[in-house]
């Protein structure tokens, strides 16, 4: 028996609740980590999961066993790296998730530059608004914007960027430029259809403000909407590495320029691991220097 794999295909099964989730995540079949999993209790002369029809659950014996496993993989996956740094640069595949707006208008370009600048390293970039799940997805890091972070993963902050009011010169000329938070119930505002349908929340001199607005277009995608707002469709709250420099090249201006949204936070997500492999720790602190200079960033 091989014990170090019988040890990930029960771990995985813990993790990921089933054994064909731990089959897909192992690339195998569930027949397979079935026998691994059988082999392993052979082996321990103890039962380690109660197999029900619809879920595993762990015995004791498995619940004592289960962490001790985790470590002894996490330290074996640990000194294996150790090894194999002394005497490579780094070199492998990276599975990465992102957004799609932030990926196409950044990450994309950041990637191959990266992988530029390490010729052995091969990376897979994911582009989804879901958050791909780290563990069932293999994913090595992942950027996240705003929202609850995971508690098990390792969240390295990025910084902060406000949101903004904006629309296009064009609209302006022909709708005329707000100028109170309460003038935008009289314009069309645009919104992110999968967001919040209440008030625009904003932030400014004299505290925080609620207005209504009129949304008769809501898209689902950030790239179309900022998109509908270049071509004079509306006013639309955006984060500033998305418009900055529309911004500065007159394409788009601000609306009521002393007031912002709620700031999107961005956060690099990674496992929490004693050592990373040193693949993970070169994009890590490349897209933590690289990110953090995207325009319009305030520090946390």
């Amino acid at each position: 028996m091989d014990s170090l794999r019988a040890m990930e295909a029960f771990v995985l099964s813990v993790e990921l609740g089933s054994l064909s989730g731990a089959a897909r995540a192992l690339g195998t079949t569930q027949p397979t980590v079935s026998k691994l999993v059988a082999a392993l209790e052979r082996s321990l002369g103890a039962r380690l999961l109660r197999r029900g029809t619809a879920h595993l659950s762990l015995t004791d014996e498995g619940q004592r066993f289960h962490g001790r496993a985790m470590r002894l993989l996490e330290d074996y996956r640990d000194a294996a790296a150790e090894v194999r740094e002394q005497s490579q640069q780094a070199s492998g595949r990276l599975r990465v998730s992102a957004p799609v707006a932030l990926g196409e208008r950044w990450l994309n370009a950041l990637m191959l530059e990266f992988l530029r600048l390490h010729p052995s390293i091969e990376i897979e970039l994911l582009l989804d608004d879901r958050f791909a799940d780290p563990v069932e997805e293999r994913i090595d890091v992942s950027l996240r914007l705003g929202a609850s972070l995971p508690p098990d993963l390792v969240a390295r902050s990025l910084g902060r960027w406000p949101r903004v009011l904006v629309a296009s010169p064009a609209y302006l000329a022909a709708r005329g430029e707000p100028r109170r938070p309460q003038e935008l119930a009289a314009h069309d505002y645009l919104r992110y259809a999968a967001g919040d349908n209440g008030d625009v929340l904003l932030q400014g001199p004299s505290g925080a403000v609620a207005v209504p607005v009129r949304s008769r277009y809501q898209v689902s995608n950030a790239l179309a909407l900022l998109d509908a707002v270049l071509s004079g469709a509306g006013i639309s709250l955006q984060p500033t590495w998305m418009v900055d420099d529309l911004l500065r090249c007159g394409r788009l201006r601000r609306v009521l320029p002393r007031h912002t949204g709620p700031a999107q936070h961005a956060h690099l997500l990674y496992a929490a691991r004693r050592q990373l492999p040193l693949r993970v720790r070169v994009l890590i602190d490349f897209l933590a220097e690289r990110l953090a200079g995207l325009p319009g960033r305030v520090a946390d």
